[in-house]
């Protein structure tokens, strides 16, 4: 079994930072791929970030240049830095990991989420 928490969401000024964390816990042996997803009202769940464990990065093209995806592996956390954050970045964002559980092979889970709302 495996955890993954969320956490830094917040309400946030239009062209400020926030900085999410997610730490994943319980009987990993290897996370392959941490991911973001958010979910804004009225809107399916999107792909923002995802970083696979030889480093390599994806976005979605709304937040290349702002958001910065990082990883330490050693404690099995991953961040999502934010800057220049705009109100359509609001959203409950979510952590998801594709890893090697230690007795059930390859699993995939999700965070419960954190609220990222931008607004003035």
């Amino acid at each position: 079994q495996v955890q993954l928490v969320e956490s830094g969401g917040g309400l946030v000024q239009p062209g400020g930072s926030l900085r999410l964390s997610c730490v994943a816990s319980g009987s990993i042996v290897s996370i392959v791929t941490m991911g973001w997803y958010r979910q804004a009202p009225g809107k399916e769940r999107e792909m923002v970030a995802t970083i696979s464990s030889d480093g390599n990065t994806n976005y979605v093209d709304s937040v290349k240049g702002r958001f910065t995806i990082a990883r330490e592996h050693a404690k099995n956390t991953g961040y999502l830095q934010m800057n220049n954050l705009k109100p359509e970045d609001t959203a409950v964002y979510y952590c998801n990991a594709d890893l090697r559980e230690i007795w059930r092979g390859r699993m995939n889970y999700w965070g419960k989420g954190t609220l990222v709302t931008v607004s003035s």
